[in-house]
Parts: C-alpha cells; sequence; structure tokens
C-alpha cells in the first residue's frame, strides 16, 4: 500500500528513554481524528544518531526534521504539516533558520557524516524484513550463495581493506582466511554484540559463514539489553520463516543457523577468547594465543569472532564491491567509523564518518563544539582503555596507525571530550577504577598493576604524591602493555601513560603546589569566605555537615580548614557568591 507521508520516529534507546513510544501511539490516535490514518504510515526507525536533540520526528517524502518532540507536540504536527502542508518552525533544529535546516541533510551534525554500517537506522523500522529487503537486505546472500565460491568472498574481503572494528584492527579478510584453510569440520562463526541493525548481523554472519565453512553461529550479547534481543529474536524468526536462515538457504545446499547467547556484562568478556570461554559456559577469562580462535575457538574448532560493526559493512562490500569500499577512508584504514560522541559536546549522539576525518571536524563541525563555551582539553577515544588526547593533535585523522603513534587507540568508537574544568589525575583514575574492577584476575601484570596505578592515583590527588611515584607509574604502565594476557590489561594503562606524556604539568601541580586547577580532586580544595560579601546569613553554617563554620548572624563567616571535609556544601549553599574555593 502506498501511502502519501511517513511519519518515521527514531526508536533508539535515548529517544525511546525520552518518550517515543508515547509519542508513536499519540500520532496513531491523532492520524486517526483527522481521516489520514490510511494516507500516513507511523514507522519506529533505528536510532537517528543525533541523540543530543531527541525524540526525533522525521516527515517524509519532504525530509521535514523535528527535534525534542514531546507528546503533547503530535496534535500540531498533525494538524500543522500533515493536514495543512506548513512546516511546524518552534520544532526545527532551528527555528531561526527552519525553511534552510529543515531537513537533515542541512543540519551541521549529519553534514560530514557518510553512512554505511548505519545506512538503514532512522530509514526502517528494524522488527519489519520486508523493509531490510526493500533496502537491498539479503542481496548479497543471493549473490554470495549463486555467484561466488567461498575462495572468491574470502578474497573480495581482503581487496576491500576492511579491519576489524571492535579493538586493534585486524584485517578481517585475514581472519576468514585463517578459518577457511583449516581442515573440513564443525566450524563457528560468533558476532560479539549488544546493538546495530538485526537483519545486517545475521545477513553478514551468513555470508561469512559460506565464507569460512561454518554452518552454525553465535550472537554474544549483554542480558542487560532487552531492546536489542527482542529485536535480534524477531529477525532470526522473520529471516528463518523466509528460508534465509537455517537449512537449505535459498535453495542452495547451505545450511546456517544461529543461536543467541547472554553475557552478564563483563568488560574482559570483549576479549575474544574471554568471550569463547563466555559461550561455552566458563567464566569469562582470556587465554593465551596462539593458538588463534581461526585455528583453536570455540570448543576447540575453528572460529571467527567479528563485532557488530564489522559485519554492517560486509553486505554492501559484497553489493558494490571491493574496489568501492576501498576507496573510502586511508591508505591504511579503509571505509568509516562508527562514533558515539559524547561529553562536554553541544552536538552528542551516534556518528558515521571516513576513516581519515579529523578529531577538529569530529568536534566542531560536527559536535558543534565545546559545551557552555568552554575551552577544549583534551578527548579520550576508544573508551576506558583509550588515550587521553590533548589539543595540539585536533588534526589528526582518525585511522589505527595515526591514533596508535599519539597513545590512543580506536577501540569499540567511544569518543569523550572534555573541558579545562576536567582534571586529568581524576580522568585516568576514573578510568582505571573501571579497568580494575573489570579485570578477571587471571595475570599479576593486570591485577596487580592496574591496583598500583590506581593507588598511586589516589594518593596524588588527596595531596599525597611524590615525584618518584610519576617514575614508578611510567614503569607499572610499562609492564602491563608488555607483559599482560590479553587487549584489557595491555590497554588498561593508556589513561595513566598518556596523561603522563601530555599533561605532566597537572601532575607535578597536584603533587609539589597541592593544588588542583580544576577543583575536582576535593582534598586538593580550600574552601574560603569573603569577609567583604558574606552577609552573616548562616545558612553555609546550617548546612555545613562538619560544623566547619563558625559566625554570628549579620557578621561575616570563617571556615576551620582542620574540620573542613571539602564537600562543597558552603559554596552550593551561599546566595550571596561569598564563598569560593581554590
Amino acid at each position: 500500500m502506498a501511502y502519501q507521508s511517513y511519519v518515521l520516529i527514531c526508536g533508539g534507546t535515548a529517544c525511546c528513554s525520552g518518550g517515543a513510544d508515547g509519542i508513536a501511539e499519540e500520532f496513531g490516535k491523532c492520524l486517526g481524528l483527522a481521516g489520514l490514518a490510511d494516507k500516513v504510515q507511523v514507522v519506529k526507525t533505528g536510532c537517528l544518531g543525533f541523540c543530543e536533540q531527541g525524540p526525533i520526528v522525521k516527515i517524509l517524502p519532504q525530509g521535514t526534521f523535528y527535534v525534542q518532540v514531546k507528546k503533547d507536540d503530535v496534535g500540531e504536527i498533525v494538524s500543522e504539516h500533515l493536514v495543512k502542508g506548513r512546516v511546524v518552525q518552534r520544532l526545527c533544529y532551528d527555528p531561526s533558520q527552519a525553511k534552510k535546516l529543515v531537513s537533515e541533510a542541512n543540519i551541521p551534525f549529519y553534514q560530514k557524516q557518510y553512512r554505511i554500517v548505519l545506512r538503514n537506522c532512522g530509514v526502517i523500522d528494524p522488527e519489519k524484513i520486508d523493509d531490510y529487503i526493500a533496502r537491498d537486505g539479503y542481496k548479497a546472500i543471493e549473490k554470495v550463495l549463486f555467484e561466488m565460491t567461498p575462495e572468491q568472498v574470502v578474497e573480495e574481503m581482503l581487496k576491500s581493506g576492511l579491519r576489524g572494528r571492535g579493538g586493534a584492527g585486524f584485517p578481517t579478510g585475514m581472519k576468514w582466511k585463517f578459518a577457511q584453510q583449516q581442515p573440513k569440520g564443525q566450524k563457528y562463526m560468533v558476532c560479539n554484540a549488544d546493538e546495530g541493525d538485526p537483519h545486517s548481523v545475521l545477513e553478514a554472519m551468513i555470508i561469512a559463514g559460506y565464507a569460512i565453512g561454518a554452518t552454525k553461529g553465535f550472537i554474544y550479547i549483554r542480558a542487560e539489553y532487552p531492546l536489542a534481543i527482542h529485536r535480534l529474536q524477531v529477525a532470526i524468526a522473520q529471516a528463518t520463516e523466509l528460508g534465509l536462515l537455517g537449512k537449505d538457504i535459498l535453495g542452495s545446499g547451505f545450511d546456517f543457523e544461529i543461536e543467541l547467547r547472554f553475557g552478564a556484562g563483563a568488560f574482559v568478556c570483549g576479549e575474544e577468547t574471554a568471550l569463547l570461554q563466555s559461550i561455552e559456559g566458563n567464566r569469562g577469562m582470556p587465554r593465551p594465543r596462539p593458538p588463534f580462535p581461526a585455528v583453536k575457538g570455540l570448543w576447540g574448532r575453528p572460529t571467527v569472532i567479528n563485532n557488530v560493526e564489522t559485519l554492517a559493512n560486509i553486505p554492501v562490500i559484497i553489493n558494490k564491491g571491493a574496489e568501492w569500499f576501498s576507496k573510502i577512508g586511508t591508505a591504511t584504514t579503509k571505509g568509516t567509523k562508527v562514533f558515539a560522541l559524547t561529553g562536554k559536546v553541544n552536538n552528542s549522539g551516534l556518528i558515521e564518518v571516513p576513516m581519515g576525518t579529523t578529531l577538529r571536524e569530529i568536534i566542531f563541525d560536527i559536535g558543534g563544539g565545546i559545551r557552555g563555551g568552554h575551552q577544549f582539553k583534551a578527548a579520550q577515544t576508544g573508551g576506558p582503555s583509550g588515550g587521553i588526547i590533548p589539543p595540539q593533535f585536533l588534526d589528526t585523522p582518525i585511522d589505527y596507525e595515526s591514533l596508535a603513534k599519539i597513545g590512543s587507540i580506536m577501540g569499540s568508537g567511544g569518543l569523550i571530550v572534555m573541558d579545562e574544568t576536567d582534571c586529568v589525575v581524576d580522568i585516568a583514575k576514573f578510568y582505571l577504577d573501571f579497568t580494575v574492577d573489570e579485570s578477571c584476575g587471571k595475570c599479576a601484570p593486570c591485577r596487580i598493576g592496574g591496583r598500583k596505578l590506581l593507588n598511586y592515583l589516589n594518593k596524588i590527588s588527596s595531596g599525597r604524591g611524590t615525584e618518584q611515584d610519576i617514575e614508578d607509574m611510567r614503569q607499572i604502565c610499562d609492564a602491563m602493555n608488555k607483559a599482560s594476557l590479553c587487549g584489557l590489561g595491555q590497554t588498561a594503562s593508556n589513561p595513566v601513560r598518556s596523561t603522563l606524556r601530555y599533561f605532566m604539568d597537572e601532575y607535578m601541580e597536584h603533587i609539589k603546589d597541592k593544588k588542583c586547577r580544576s577543583g575536582k580532586c576535593s582534598k586538593l580544595i580550600t574552601y574560603k569566605i569573603d569577609a567583604a560579601k558574606c552577609k552573616g546569613c548562616t545558612m553555609c553554617a546550617r548546612k555545613c555537615p562538619a560544623g566547619a563554620i563558625s559566625g554570628t548572624v549579620k557578621q561575616p563567616h570563617v571556615i576551620d580548614q582542620a574540620k573542613c571535609v571539602k564537600c562543597g556544601a558552603c559554596e552550593a549553599t551561599c546566595k550571596f557568591g561569598a564563598i569560593s574555593h581554590g
């Protein structure tokens, strides 16, 4: 059935938490009352990416882009836009430029993006296989099964230059080739998941299974992601019903089945051998390599492990060709990269950019610059194990080698922006606290080294650090990097290593001057009352939990530094700006 208009409602996690389900229901009611139920289709799509502006509603065919939509706005959108054909300017990204910025193509957040992995996000209903098929979905399977040999599929992956998007960037085609070359018998294809277009994942896993000779696949997903689990379950059922998954796919004689396995959220299970241990029902702990999983993996059989982002590229590469894909990106890193852009940036969200895009372009062009008029201080790529990148590297192109040179990693795509109100010692401590907690404890360099680093950071942030601590931390970082069993331990020290490399002046302030310039290290803060501004209202004294403030009514108060616990309650309470910290 053809519709006059389509209402696309972002169904990503952020928009859902902002009320997208209620908005969709309200559209159904209002369209019915307006007599448009059979003329306008409401589609709940995958993530549109612009999380900062959600919930998002897009109207087709005009492409009108509405942001921060509430349930109460739906009636106006229906009556004004869908009935009268008039744009609701107040709901546009920039109402003052509503005519110019009415569609996402003209919004700066999207202008430098190039979507391959996210090609279907915000366009189709991820729970409807027909929507996916309408956008060339499962077309690559037909091509692979009836026009290509497994060797040709692997060769296409090698020619494309696609590298794994989950960690160190190992060539995807090379990993497949290693598994393909193993003796015939039971082999496995595994996806490290949590998010993504479900049908893209299924299609890519079937292609990979055909290429390496596997008939069984597992999708490993954390149990606390119910929406992603539900969508995968729906996708598997739909693909099986249409003969795209299971026995004798499309009558080709090739069998491939996919099973979901749920994880408990252990960060270490992002490491492939720990992930395999978890699928097998064991505690998620890495094992020494070699042998690598492509030779001896799940239950001792050859196994290929790719993550969602890597797999989402594969159907497009098959359909458009390796040569097309290899023209995108840099000399060493082909294609695009998906980042979760967040932190002290105006436009946070899920973005996809060509490899080689600079940090400056991402942060200032796509991200809209630093929030609140503050100054850019640093960015971290690669999640908790990524390095902290200072301003002098803003023009660094994003690829594996460039990031490695400046002490960071690509990782799974986290990109956190910091401003001058952040303290690098506090940031490093935050990430170390996480990786120490998530260490499986199997090897001493990670188990002991991470804890020692965290102890040193706590010591420095509380004003008890020494210059010798800096040298000790450097040695521990080197030991962890060289001797840890898996990628978690090898990269866990990156936040410390990079901040010591680029922000030594801040460490020295903490150690020598007993000062934290951003005020984040509470034990180095001194609160003072300006007698000229103090009105003697007594509010600060009443709020102080330690009884450190004294004074009489209408007379300037004073703080006993020996009693002060640095909680900041006094500064937050004072209405006259008489209390400050330094």
